[in-house]
């Protein structure tokens, strides 16, 4: 009797992800990675605690509307990385809003590497390639630890112009981004295909030329495109799922 009145308790691991900065790319990647509901708790962290909190209670009132239940809160506590999952280096709040970069930025990830050995740390931004650079070869964390979306980002944008280009829908679109924002951006078209056909076949020779004409102004993405990438490859790494992203990596000094 009592064996069929046993109740059964799933125990699930709380997964958390940790922000840093509550500027306008963070604000955005804090929405779209709650609303796609794939960790337990967000927590965005920015020296103006207040704003952090404010921008984390909106998204948390937004959630019984888009029916997620992801934990949303703000603090000014670096050590909130503790026990993360994922982090993400993302852009202050200070007026202006900037991005982490530079000393500033290698001050934080060397502080954040080392409160949290374990977790990815992702840099949304869009200037922050370097950043990326200086922490592998600086810090000596490793580059499959830390690394950018931002790229990510852009593909999605050259998409966006691409679908227009061909009358097609975005999710018919499959292209590869290469190189380095700006001057150095490069589309394989040969390798890019539209609706199941090549897109050398689908595009005219004037179309890929217009096209690639218009990708360098397409840097920097915005605000929420950088937030939607970096949920993206957030949500990859949590789901385990083998999908390809674009986004800025370090090469190791000695190897060129």
């Amino acid at each position: 009797m009592g064996d069929r009145h046993r109740t059964l308790i799933r125990i699930v691991p709380v997964s958390t992800v940790a922000i840093l900065g509550a500027g306008d790319i963070g604000g955005a990647l804090a929405r779209q990675l709650a609303a796609i509901d794939v960790v337990n708790r967000i927590v965005i962290v920015d020296d103006l605690a207040n704003v952090a909190a404010g921008k984390a209670l909106d998204v948390a009132q937004s959630a019984p509307v888009d029916r997620y239940h992801t934990v949303m809160s703000g603090t000014a506590d670096v050590a909130a990385v503790v026990g993360a999952v994922v982090v993400i280096v993302a852009d202050g709040a200070a007026n202006p809003v900037t991005e982490w970069k530079d000393e500033a930025g290698l001050a934080l990830v060397k502080r954040v590497a080392g409160l949290n050995q374990l977790a990815p740390i992702i840099c949304a931004g869009a200037s922050q390639a370097s950043l990326v650079e200086r922490g592998v070869n600086e810090l000596g964390l490793s580059r499959m630890r830390l690394f950018g979306s931002a790229q990510e980002a852009l593909r999605s944008a050259i998409t966006a112009i691409v679908s227009l280009e061909a009358g097609a829908a975005p999710q018919d679109i499959s292209l590869s981004v290469l190189g380095r924002p700006t001057q150095q951006i490069i589309v394989p078209w040969d390798e890019a295909a539209i609706a199941g056909r090549s897109a050398t076949e689908v595009l005219s020779a004037a179309q890929l030329a217009r096209l690639d004409a218009r990708i360098a102004r397409l840097w920097p993405p915005g605000p929420y495109a950088l937030g939607a990438a970096a949920a993206r490859i957030v949500r990859t790494a949590l789901a385990r799922t083998p999908r390809v992203h674009a986004g800025p990596v370090a090469g190791h000094r000695d190897g060129g």
